[in-house]
């Protein structure tokens, strides 16, 4: 699979139904910088792009990314170097899906992040407040049990998705 004969080949497409790159762009909803980045081989259309190329072109996705019309016994030898293609720079390592996973799962609990420091600053300054410095020592301990709990929560939802594989459609 290579992105410019990919991107040459959807430009020869575009050219024969006649259309600018406005005029493609506008009926994939995209701008013609995008188009024109596909044209350029830039980098590849999301699958759902390409799948509405195929039909407005009249051609199949295996014929798209392989950049070229294909005869009826040229087509199973190029399915299969495309899928080897797509396969190979699609997949992830473990390591890239747990960091993902991780990211994401941050993203969506940052308030949790900031509400974790209320229990430690209230132990803190109750603890000198009342002069029980007890309290105030404790309030480190108290910020790491809270960290603690925060990051086995966060691993169990990264490692969920990551090696079962829920979540990756999200």
């Amino acid at each position: 699979m290579n992105a410019q004969k990919t991107g040459n080949f959807i430009k020869e497409l575009r050219k024969e139904q006649n259309w600018t790159q406005e005029d493609f762009g506008g009926k994939l909803l995209v701008t013609n910088k995008t188009i024109s980045r596909w044209e350029t081989g830039e980098y590849l259309p999301p699958m759902d792009v390409l799948e509405a190329m195929g039909t407005l072109f009249g051609v199949t996705l295996n014929e798209l990314l392989s950049g070229q019309r294909l005869a009826d016994e040229e087509y199973k030898p190029h399915a299969e170097k495309n899928l080897k293609a797509t396969l190979v720079s699609s997949s992830f390592t473990w390591k890239d899906r747990l960091e993902f996973f991780k990211k994401k799962w941050r993203k969506e609990h940052r308030f949790s992040a900031v509400l974790m420091w209320i229990p430690p600053v209230a132990a803190l300054a109750a603890g000198f407040f009342y002069h029980i410095y007890i309290i105030a020592g404790a309030a480190p301990l108290l910020w790491l049990v809270c960290y603690a709990k925060r990051h086995n929560e966060m691993m169990a939802y990264a490692e969920d998705r990551a090696f079962n594989g829920r979540g990756i459609e999200s």
